[in-house]
């Protein structure tokens, strides 16, 4: 007996451009992170480097997806609070630099506090809603592609960029900048997977949306 259709499906036309545009995305920033190091020598893998500079855009435009979707679309409101709780203290994270020299030392984990703690406290509150919401995101391709993105980034990104690791390779040859490049690279990569799926749950949203429109019509 056949499955019956996802509630809101889509058509392997759409799956396939999609996968499209993200392999030229990461091809884009793969060839970016090149020529940083070609043309930007003095910033490059730096806070001004392309690199550092497309994590900020990257986890700012997450942060604008995740806004859209909860007070715009109104989908899983509980979900992508979470969600934006999260890659905002990683968006203020990524400033740490900035803010500890132009404001004060640990500048960047009172602004973090400032929205993650009420954020965690009203999904716990919300914590029947939040499950049930879950129970649908955690069964789509945008909650695949932002695991995949986080264990890349903040698991993956960090071991592979020990320096004892660089220092047992390189040995006598180990200069810092191997590291840095290698953590940072990696980290715009996880980043991106992190954007396509909220860019994947941005799709999902509006199809929930005229989903749900389509179901309220009147009946003529």
């Amino acid at each position: 007996m056949s499955l019956p259709p996802p509630a809101w499906p889509i058509s392997f036309r759409t799956t396939l451009l999609r996968a499209t545009l993200y392999v030229l995305f990461i091809g884009a920033i793969a060839q970016g992170a090149y020529l940083e190091a070609i043309y930007l020598p003095s910033v490059r893998y730096t806070e001004f480097g392309f690199t550092e500079v497309t994590q900020t855009i990257i986890l700012a435009t997450c942060c604008g997806m995740l806004l859209y979707i909860r007070h715009v679309l109104n989908v899983w409101p509980t979900v992508t609070l979470l969600l934006f709780a999260f890659i905002a203290a990683s968006l203020v994270r990524e400033q740490d630099y900035l803010l500890d020299e132009f404001v004060a030392p640990h500048t960047w984990k009172i602004v973090v506090s400032l929205f993650v703690i009420p954020s965690i406290t009203w999904v716990v509150i919300q914590r029947h809603r939040f499950l049930e919401e879950f129970r649908y995101y955690s069964n789509t391709f945008a909650f695949g592609l932002f695991a995949g993105g986080v264990l890349v980034t903040y698991v993956f990104s960090r071991l592979y960029g020990r320096q004892i690791f660089w220092r047992a390779v390189l040995e006598d040859n180990y200069v810092r900048i191997f590291k840095d490049v290698a953590e940072e690279v990696v980290e715009l990569l996880g980043y991106s997977l992190i954007l396509f799926a909220t860019l994947e749950l941005l799709l999902l949203a509006l199809r929930i949306r005229a989903s749900r429109r389509l179901s309220s019509a009147p009946l003529s």
